[in-house]
């Protein structure tokens, strides 16, 4: 175990408040509380696996800050979840296989990936149905319920190979092929990511690759970032956050790629 000292605690816990909070309102906090720990000092699937423990918690605190709102349906978050889990044991084993370089390598290709990916639905966003509009609360076709469920399950394994960035591909499959709006889109993702999540840290544990005390700090950063989160609007905020975050991500994809 690398040795920390109390201001990379701190850190962490900073980092995962920003993490949370661009988790639950699109995705992508993994992309920056990742590389983060690689930089700290541990091993790639290490710091895959203790970024786990932050997601779970995180993931809590968000579906009850839904709940709050009036927001859960946790019949369909379910059934969508379960599609997610064999491909999140399948994916996270693959997770604790990859090591070292190659894993830091793996990172930094996602991270140029998400980042051109989150570019180009920031200029499509705008044509995005509005939460608030009656049209978003159409009911969900037999056909939309079964492919929604078969896409959750790539989702799932990429979600426990490495986490980073899953929320994307959540958003895709929630919005665009179910057609689900905008809050209830993040309404379930929370609960999916939370199930899967659970399962991979699971297998990542059995493993030894979690460090626990780290893990926790970041946690709680996490878990306050899943409240705030779940309790602003889908736009207030975000494009302030991910302008840091293209840059942030920009840097890091550079270092774990040279």
């Amino acid at each position: 175990m690398p040795y920390f000292e109390i201001w990379h605690y701190v850190l962490l816990a900073g980092l995962g408040v920003i993490a949370g909070t661009l988790n639950v309102l699109a995705g992508g906090g993994s992309l920056l509380t990742l590389p983060a720990m690689i930089f700290l000092g541990m091993d790639g699937p290490v710091a895959n696996g203790t970024n786990r423990v932050a997601i779970v918690a995180q993931n809590l605190t968000a579906i009850t800050g839904f709940k709050s709102k009036g927001y859960s349906d946790f019949r369909l978050s379910f059934s969508l979840a379960m599609a997610t889990v064999p491909g999140a044991i399948a994916g996270a084993w693959l997770g604790t296989m990859v090591r070292g370089e190659m894993f830091n390598r793996v990172l930094g290709i996602i991270l140029i990936a998400v980042l051109i990916h989150m570019s180009i639905e920031r200029h499509r966003k705008k044509k995005m149905i509005a939460p608030s509009e009656p049209a978003t609360l159409k009911p969900i076709s037999r056909k939309q319920f079964w492919l929604g469920h078969l896409c959750l399950v790539g989702v799932g394994f990429y979600g426990g190979f490495i986490q980073a960035g899953v929320g994307f591909l959540l958003m895709a499959a929630l919005h665009q092929v179910m057609g689900l709006d905008l809050v209830r889109v993040n309404m379930h993702k929370v609960f999916i990511v939370g199930v899967f999540t659970l399962v991979a840290l699971i297998v990542f544990a059995a493993r030894g690759q979690v460090l626990w005390i780290p893990g926790l700090g970041l946690a709680i950063g996490n878990s306050i970032g899943g409240w705030i989160g779940s309790q602003i609007s889908v736009n207030k905020g975000e494009s302030w956050i991910r302008g840091a975050l293209y840059i942030a991500l920009v840097i890091m994809a550079v270092k774990l790629l040279f």
